[in-house]
Formats: C-alpha cells, sequence, structure tokens
C-alpha cells in the first residue's frame, strides 16, 4: 500500500478509456462523454479495435499502441476482460485503474479463481492500483476531470465525498449542484477491492484543497487501517459519515450489497466517535451538514441566538436546540438597550430575538449587525416567514450585504431558514451563492448547527487528558487461571470460577461458592453466614432469571433446602436437556441505596472486542440499550462513555443514597478495559448485575466465555493499545536509573513541565527558532499519539515524592506506507550529557527496524553539532544542506551495517 502510488489517482496527466465507445448505451461512451464535457487539460486516449475515432479523438487498437504511458486507465469493459486488460495495462506501465464492471467477485476463471483477485494479482505484481471494481469512477472539479459515469458533473470547492454507494454519489451530486455546492474530489469506492477508506483518508486529510471530508459507509473491511487513518484525518478537518445498515434488515441489505461483514450498529457508532468523526443518520441530515461544512467557519463556541419575524418558528427553533443539548444565547442588558434603539418596543426584549412580522430589510440588517458585535454569542440562526409586508427576496439580498462587510463575519456564524416554498427559493439560492448556509426548516437548521457543536465537543472530549490511574493488575495470575480453565477443556466461567481473574485486575465479585447439591449448599450458608441466594450452575443456561433459576434472601437450612428443590424442578420443565452442575451460592448483596448495572464485552465481527454498559438486567439489545465503547479505555474515555450513556438514556442515575460514583464506574470499565486487552483467551463477558454502591462497585454475576482461536491485538483489536512490552530500565553513565518507556496521554502536564525545561538555545534548536509555550491542544497532539502509526519513547525519574519527571524525549510519525519515519528529539536542559538522547535514539531505532519500516531521518540545526555527532556514532549517514543550514540525518534500517 502507498500514499505515492495512489497519487497518480489524484494527479493524472494522462488518460486512457479501455472500451471506449460511440455507442451512447455503452458505458465507455459516457465516460468518454464526461470526460470531453469536463474539460480536462491532458490527452485522452480511447481504446476500441473496432472505431478510428471516439467523439472525434482518435482510436488505438489496443493498450500497446497508445503513444505513451496513461497515469489512469478507465476500463469500461465486461467483468471477464478485465484481469487480462488489467494486466497489459500495468506491463505498459500505468499506474492506476477505475474498474467501472461488477460482480467480479461472483465471476470464475476456469481454474475457479474469483476474477476480482486474479485482477488484483496481476495489479499487485507490478504495482498497479486498482478503485473498484463495481465503480462509478472519480471527479476533480479542480481539475476539470470527471472520470465518472455520473449524469451530470460537480462543482468546485472544498469538500471531499467518498461513497461505496453510486446510487448515494448521485443524489449527492445532484442535490450539491442544485444548492451550489463544490467539491475537491467526489469518488466512487465501489467494491473497495484495492484502494480502501483508509488510504483516501489519509490522502484527503494531508490535501491542502479539502476542508472537509464527507463518507457513506457500507461496511469496513480493516478496522484497524480505517480507524487510524480517521483518527489522523478528524484532527485536523471535520469528517462526516453516514452508515448504513442501522436496523438488522438494512444491515442485512447491505452485507448483499457489499458481501462483507456488517457488524453492529452500536460498536460502528462508537467506533466513528472514537475517531472524531460525525455520524449523520440519513440523507436529509448530510445534506444539512454538507450545507454547514460548506460555508460555516469553525465554531468558537456553541451559543446561538435567534433572529425571526415570527414566534412559532423561533419557538420551534428553540424547542430543537434544547432537546438536541444545545445552549441558547443569554443578551446582555447593554445588547438589549442596543436593540430598542433599531427595533419596534413590541420586540420580544431576549433570545429569541422577535422583530415582529413587518420587519423589512432595513431592521433585519440593524438587529444583525447589533448581534454580530455581541461578545454573548457565537452563531445567529436567521429565520424569515413568507410576510405580505415584507419582501423576502429583498431582505435576503440586504443580509447578505451585511454578513459581508461585517469585521465578524468570521468569528459569528451565520445561518438561514427562509421558510415556504415558491416566494422562498430565489432567497435561499441568493444565500447558497453568497455562501450563507440556508435550511427549509427552523429545525433542519438547528440540527445542522448541532452537528457542527457536537463536532466541536468530541474533538474537545477526545483532547481531554486523563487522571493518572495506577491499576497494578496481576497479568501472570490471570494468565495463569485462563490457560488451566482452556487445559480443562472449560470454554464458560461463572462467577465462582472467574473470581480470581477478576481479582487479579482489582475487581470485585461478591463471595460466591459452588455447592454439588443442596447439603453442601446448606453447609457453606451455615459456615459463612446468611442470608444467602442459591442460583442454577448449567453450561447451558446464561440467564438464570429467564428460567426461574434463582432464589434470593434465604435465611435458614429449610429455605436453602426447599429452594434448590424448586429451582432444579423449574429448570429441568423449563430445559429437559440443560446439564445441571450444582447450585451456586452467594452471599446476599447489600443493595439497598446501590444501583444495579450491566457491563458486557461482546466480540464484534468488524471491529472486535466492544464494551458496553447499560442497566442490570437480562432483557438487552446491544443497538438500544447500552452505551458502547472500544478498548483501550482510560479514566477520560470511560467517563466519556458514562456521559453517552446518562445523555442518551441507556444508564439513568437514579440519585439513591449510594448510587452511581463517576469515578468508581471509571475504574471499573478501565480495569475491565486493561483485562481484554491483556487477555485475547476472553471472547466474552457478561458481568450482570453489577452493583454500584458509591465508590464500592460489585459484581454478582458474572459469565466469561473463552477461546482456543487466540490472536494477537494487532489481529483483534481496532485501536492498538498502549505497548507496555517496550517499558524497559536503563542506567545512565552517571549511576542514575531511568525508565524508557512509550508516552501516555496521562502524561500531559508532566509534557508540558519538560518542554518548559528547555533552555532558551535548546528550544530554539528543537523547533528550528523562536518558539512560544504549547497551548493544551498541541500537548495533546504530542502525548495522545496513535501508535499504529507514530511512536514517541520519554525517560523518566521518579522525584522524592514519587512522581515522574521527564528528561528526555524522542519521537517520530511514519508515513502511512511503514516507508519513512522521521524523528525529532530533546532532552532537559539540566540533564544534558549523560547518555539520555542515545539511549532514547536507539529505543526508536530498535523499535522501527522490529516494525518494518525502511528509513529513518532527521533533521537539526547547524548549531546542534552534538545531535549531528550522536547520529553519526549511532549509524546514520549525515549530510549539510548549506543553503538551509540544516544538518540531515538518514539511516536505511534495512541496511546489514545498521542490523
Amino acid at each position: 500500500m502507498s500514499q505515492r502510488s495512489i497519487r497518480n489517482l489524484f494527479t493524472p496527466k494522462s488518460i486512457t478509456v479501455i472500451g471506449a465507445s460511440n455507442s451512447p448505451a455503452r458505458a465507455g461512451s459516457v465516460v468518454m462523454k464526461n470526460l470531453m464535457a469536463s474539460g480536462f487539460e491532458g490527452p485522452i486516449m480511447p481504446v476500441n479495435p473496432h472505431a478510428t475515432a471516439i467523439m472525434g479523438v482518435l482510436a488505438y487498437p489496443n493498450i500497446e499502441s497508445l503513444p505513451i504511458k496513461p497515469d489512469l486507465a478507465i476500463v469500461c469493459t465486461r467483468g471477464e476482460r478485465v484481469p487480462a486488460i488489467i494486466e497489459t495495462l500495468a506491463q505498459f506501465g500505468c499506474k492506476t485503474a477505475i474498474v467501472i464492471a461488477s460482480g467480479m467477485s461472483q465471476l470464475q476463471d476456469e481454474q475457479q479463481r474469483s476474477l476480482c483477485d486474479l485482477m488484483l494479482e496481476h495489479a499487485k505484481r507490478y504495482g498497479m492500483r486498482i478503485l473498484g471494481p463495481n465503480s462509478l469512477g472519480i471527479m476533480l472539479p479542480n481539475l476539470h476531470l470527471n472520470a465518472t459515469l455520473a449524469h451530470t458533473s460537480g462543482l468546485s470547492g472544498k469538500i471531499a465525498f467518498v461513497s461505496q454507494s453510486a446510487a448515494v454519489c448521485t443524489t449527492v451530486l445532484d442535490w450539491a449542484n442544485n444548492k451550489g455546492i463544490g467539491f475537491s474530489a467526489f469518488i466512487s469506492l465501489g467494491d473497495a477491492s484495492d484502494i480502501d477508506f483508509d488510504e483516501l483518508l489519509d490522502y484527503l486529510g494531508r490535501d491542502s484543497r479539502t476542508s472537509a471530508i464527507m463518507l457513506y459507509v457500507d461496511s469496513i473491511s480493516d478496522k484497524l487501517r480505517f480507524l487510524s487513518a480517521a483518527r489522523a484525518a478528524s484532527r485536523h478537518k471535520p469528517i462526516l459519515v453516514i452508515k448504513s445498515g442501522r436496523s438488522s434488515e438494512g444491515s442485512l441489505a447491505a452485507r448483499h450489497h457489499t458481501g462483507a461483514d456488517q457488524g453492529n450498529d452500536a460498536v460502528y457508532e462508537a467506533a466513528f466517535r472514537r475517531a472524531g468523526m460525525l455520524r449523520v443518520t440519513d440523507l436529509v441530515e448530510l445534506f444539512a451538514a454538507l450545507e454547514s461544512l460548506a460555508h460555516l467557519n469553525p465554531l468558537q463556541g456553541e451559543r446561538l441566538c435567534i433572529l425571526s419575524n415570527g414566534g412559532g418558528p423561533a419557538v420551534l427553533a428553540v424547542d430543537e436546540l434544547i432537546i438536541k443539548g444545545g445552549k441558547l444565547a443569554q443578551l446582555s442588558a447593554e445588547t438589549v438597550a442596543k436593540l430598542n434603539q433599531v427595533l419596534p418596543t413590541t420586540w420580544s426584549k431576549q433570545n429569541p430575538v422577535d422583530i415582529i412580522g413587518d420587519a423589512d430589510p432595513k431592521r433585519y440588517c440593524e438587529a444583525l449587525s447589533i448581534l454580530m458585535d455581541s461578545d454573548e454569542l457565537d452563531a445567529v440562526l436567521v429565520l424569515h416567514s413568507p410576510s405580505a409586508l415584507g419582501d423576502g427576496n429583498a431582505i435576503a439580498e440586504a443580509l447578505i450585504q451585511t454578513v459581508k462587510q461585517h469585521p465578524r463575519k468570521h468569528r459569528v456564524n451565520v445561518m438561514t431558514n427562509w421558510s415556504g416554498e415558491d416566494s422562498a427559493y430565489q432567497a435561499r439560492r441568493h444565500f447558497s451563492k453568497a455562501g450563507i448556509p440556508t435550511y427549509r426548516t427552523p429545525e433542519g437548521a438547528v440540527r445542522a448547527f448541532m452537528h457542527m457543536v457536537e463536532f466541536r465537543r468530541n474533538q474537545k472530549l477526545l483532547q481531554e487528558v486523563p487522571q493518572t490511574f495506577t491499576a497494578n493488575a496481576d497479568i501472570a495470575t490471570a494468565h495463569r487461571l485462563l490457560q488451566q480453565a482452556l487445559a480443562s477443556n472449560r470454554q464458560v466461567l461463572e462467577t465462582h470460577d472467574a473470581r480470581d481473574i477478576l481479582s487479579a485486575y482489582g475487581l470485585n465479585t461478591i463471595d460466591t461458592w459452588l455447592a454439588a447439591d443442596a447439603d453442601a449448599a446448606i453447609a457453606i450458608a451455615e459456615e459463612n453466614g446468611y442470608p444467602v441466594a442459591l442460583k442454577i450452575q448449567s453450561p447451558d443456561i446464561l440467564h438464570k432469571s429467564d428460567v426461574h433459576g434463582v432464589m434470593l434472601n434465604l435465611t435458614n437450612a429449610d429455605e436453602v433446602r426447599q429452594a434448590a428443590e424448586a429451582i432444579t424442578s423449574r429448570v429441568r420443565a423449563a430445559n429437559p436437556d440443560a446439564r445441571i452442575e450444582g447450585m451456586i451460592v452467594q452471599r446476599m448483596a447489600l443493595t439497598a441505596g446501590a444501583q444495579e448495572l450491566r457491563v458486557a464485552v461482546i466480540n464484534d465481527p468488524v471491529f472486535g472486542p466492544a464494551i458496553m454498559l447499560g442497566e442490570g438486567g437480562s432483557e438487552w439489545e446491544p443497538t438500544r440499550d447500552a452505551a458502547v465503547a472500544l478498548p483501550p479505555l482510560n479514566l477520560a474515555l470511560a467517563r466519556y462513555m458514562v456521559i453517552q450513556g446518562l445523555k442518551t438514556g441507556k444508564v439513568h442515575d437514579r440519585h439513591l443514597p449510594n448510587g452511581l460514583d463517576m469515578m468508581a464506574v471509571c475504574r471499573m470499565l478501565t480495569q475491565i478495559s486493561n483485562l481484554i486487552i491483556d487477555c485475547p483467551e476472553i471472547e466474552r463477558l457478561d458481568l450482570n448485575p453489577v452493583l454500584a454502591s458509591g465508590t464500592t462497585i460489585t459484581l454478582l454475576d458474572v459469565n466469561i466465555q473463552l477461546t482456543q482461536q487466540v490472536k494477537d491485538n494487532a489481529a483483534r483489536l481496532a485501536i492498538l493499545p498502549y505497548p507496555k512490552e517496550l517499558e524497559e530500565y536503563a542506567t545512565l553513565r552517571n549511576g542514575l536509573k531511568v525508565m524508557l518507556r512509550p508516552i501516555l496521554p496521562e502524561d500531559e502536564p508532566k509534557h508540558l513541565a519538560f518542554d518548559n525545561s528547555l533552555s532558551d538555545e535548546d528550544r530554539y534548536k528543537r523547533y528550528f527558532g523562536v518558539r512560544s509555550q504549547m497551548t493544551h491542544e498541541e500537548m495533546a497532539v504530542l502525548t495522545q499519539i496513535d501508535y499504529a502509526r507514530e511512536m514517541a519513547f520519554i525517560a523518566t525519574i521518579k522525584d522524592d515524592s514519587g512522581e515522574d519527571i521527564t528528561l528526555g524525549a524522542v519521537r517520530a510519525s511514519i508515513d502511512p506506507d511503514n516507508t519513512e519515519a522521521e524523528f525529532a528529539m530533546a532532552v532537559r536542559s539540566s540533564h544534558q550529557g549523560i547518555g539520555i538522547g542515545k539511549l532514547l535514539l536507539e529505543k526508536l531505532i530498535a523499535y522501527f527496524k522490529s516494525s518494518g519500516t525502511q528509513v529513518l531521518t532527521g533533521f537539526t540545526m547547524f548549531e546542534n553539532r552534538n545531535m549531528a555527532n550522536l547520529a553519526k556514532t549511532l549509524g546514520f549517514t549525515v549530510t549539510f544542506d548549506m543553503e538551509e543550514r540544516l544538518i540531515h540525518m538518514h539511516m536505511d534500517l534495512n541496511n546489514e551495517q545498521n542490523q
């Protein structure tokens, strides 16, 4: 996979159309017509053995007769012919092809190989890249390129749209043209057999012509690469995603469409949120969000002011804002006084600013100017209802001029809703043309605004510094117990079996014993004290309460015996084939004033392990009833998960005397995340109920399902966890013992202290110039790294109070192809010259060698000769750039001398 190799897709200088045709109904004719009409400036070379010219352009009988190597080929033939054509194109030197044919995965050659696999085999052999098959093509309006089967061309703009559905492509295109919204790239992925979302996200995330990215997703094939690319791109620009298959029926239809595993919709939602993307639920919402992205400036805050010529629409907008969790701006007495001077005495005197039904252009513009002058709001929604007393078009034209001329037009966002159809259509067209977002309904405008608010909140939450939480897990004990269970062929562990495994991670279960029969149960209860609970133990029954296999508050031997007999007979009646292994005896939990939760870990077919949090009870549909998050979790991410649960009603804080303690719940979720990451033997986990009693969390009923098919974390997890195995201790020249380890999000405050400790001279060398103190956002980028695409090692020691102090840091980001990593390093000014830099750089070199990276490079200033000397001693080739006054350090990690 190579970003360099897909660059030809976005910057083609010459194009060939294989299967070009003069017959209007053929794909080769539509593609040629679109290419010719779009005004592409490079050569267009049709290939057709039966035609001298296609649409007046000289045609070539075969690929070998083309006068130059094309950068891009559009293959418009039947699927049966595609593999041979791709092989010839690749041999000829063409580096990128778009394949229009559909159904290639189902077609087979004489050896029963799928034609899609055969095509990819030929392409890979020669380093060729494929978009498709089943692709509508690609549109790059900035290059006047329309290499698609679409019925129309797109306008030039700054939004990139990538879709797995050709039908959605054409729908979005129609709507955008009507609205005057343009695209930097418009890409139909088709079956995504080669080029997929992750590579396109990497490219578009770095593309200066793209300010926002929109995705239509049916399914994801490579979770790790997709989320890694999405997390990187969403740091710089908004990514909106619409995902089909929200219902089980829709999911089945999407599976038939793409042939891929669909997974759980709630897990998709969690994955999108974790990557900082914003999900919209339907095309109407997508269009509204697209309108916002095309025209709005990044929000400075969340306070919305509503300016209207009617009370009803304003109230509808306020209702939608409050329901969606938005903030209505509060106007100061000073702003109200200014409005009093230009508005009739009957105006509303508050937000919403109702300027009465006879408002004319002058009144609208004066009110809007005053609001935009104010520091009490971040956005204004201007509403207009049709009125015989006010010309909607004239008001729109006047407002456009007011916004254009206002000095704070980039600080305060202005949105509009001109209600009505015929009377409002022209005004909405004017707003769109002027780059002011406009919506058909007040509620639609508010929903679009709240998308931007949610995107802003997500970014802030994802940058939040987690509290330090030391979970001293006994990983060895947990592994030993799990391996013992697997060796004895136990696939399911219940509370009594799982207690010591959970305890190794600081998770407390209620005292639990397994009794073979009623007599054994009575003996346990007599020895450990009443009251007790009695539960059936059977590997064939997952939810004991469903078969009435639970009896609570048993206070003496007779009650235990009667309960054992009653439970056994009920279970036998409900499930005659169930294997009964005995009875579970549990000490009764003190539930008064406590709250029951449920925590589960499922193994999603797309994203792997996913953690779910909901209310206690056996009835549970995760898509509907649980907040979902992907591991790894830290305290900040766990808190985000609980807040999501509370906000969406999946979890209720019942305000009981000893109810939900946020920190206690977050600690438990983080510990469960660590357990799942460390123990790939665990396939599924169900804790139901979990008793939350203030700071005490107790697991009452546990069910763990194990698997013999253990995968490593890179294959199982959607997000790579902190690589604890890379921690090590080393001794410096002066005898000081330091820990070398990867950086963590929790390191942000100490990393800021480290950065501030550098002398002015060291900061100058590190940042190639004078540099002010780092902001929180900049520090979040440096400490919340994605271990799949970058690495930072730090050297730390403990101070007298046991706190970590950072002495040095080295970091490198890898290009998406894992070809080259570029490093930078700094050592605390007070600790230089004792070997910290050498240890860190050696560790970085070893890491990238083991990761298969090919080249490690770095730059430093002429003044930093110590860095250059260190690099030289470690095997870097050091060269000097006299013009830029830079020293370049380069190491070929595959070179045997550097092994």
